[in-house]
């Protein structure tokens, strides 16, 4: 067989595994954003009030229904700026962080059906909004830089909880479970043990200790979930 066509063979077989990957883990680092939006006089839900997420070009929205509530599904993970909007004149705009594979919830926001002109809400403390099951301890990126033990996840990890440990042979103990029970999430691939991720590549780091969802598996320890700095975040930061 001519080796030439082997090797082409063996090229294109690599470069379709690498799109299927990178395609799953691309789909992977979602999450969502939700709220509920009522009358500021009547305190009653508002139906059709528009939600908006524009990222790149791209435009992410949904409408309140009967309840007020709305919520965007499949939102690439990071920071964004959601619109709210009803009629021609109503307007407000909140911050907002996507977490990975959970959600932002931006809670009740109370509106004026007429009369308001992009009224923008300024939120000057840094806003800490629910985000998935339960609250999870968290590692931002500016945080991991200046972190002293950022060129370990497992020691930055036991920083954040004080119910994860770590054992002299360096494996992580979870309160409640057998050492090394645990499993690492890297941009929502499961894994068993994280090598060679530098810190710099690191975007955002949580640690499960508790309530840990069915999408993670049978461990019954915790679960360290890490998003990498990408392409999108990148320039997110340049705009």
């Amino acid at each position: 067989m001519d080796k030439n066509y082997v090797h082409r063979k063996h090229l294109l077989f690599s470069a379709i595994l690498a799109f299927v990957v990178v395609g799953f883990q691309a789909q992977s680092v979602t999450g969502d954003a939700l709220g509920t939006v009522i009358d500021s006089d009547t305190k009653r839900p508002m139906e059709f009030v528009k939600a908006i997420i524009e990222d790149q070009g791209k435009r992410y929205r949904a409408l309140t229904d009967k309840d007020g509530r709305f919520r965007i599904s499949a939102i690439p993970a990071g920071t964004y700026d959601i619109w709210l909007v009803f009629g021609p004149d109503t307007s407000k705009k909140y911050r907002i962080e996507v977490p990975i594979e959970s959600y932002a919830n931006i809670g009740t926001v109370e509106f004026k059906p007429f009369g308001v002109s992009k009224d923008e809400v300024v939120v000057k403390e840094r806003l800490r909004l629910r985000t998935g099951e339960l609250p999870m301890p968290e590692l931002t990126r500016k945080e991991i830089e200046h972190n002293p033990n950022k060129f370990s996840i497992a020691t930055m990890a036991t920083q954040l909880s004080s119910e994860v440990k770590m054992a002299e042979d360096g494996q992580l103990m979870f309160r409640g479970a057998r050492k090394g029970d645990m499993i690492y999430v890297v941009d929502g691939v499961k894994l068993p043990e994280v090598y060679n991720i530098p810190s710099c590549a690191i975007n955002r780091m949580m640690v499960y200790t508790g309530g840990l969802p069915a999408k993670y598996g049978d461990t019954l320890g915790g679960a360290i979930v890490v998003e990498t700095y990408g392409y999108f975040d990148l320039l997110r930061e340049r705009n």
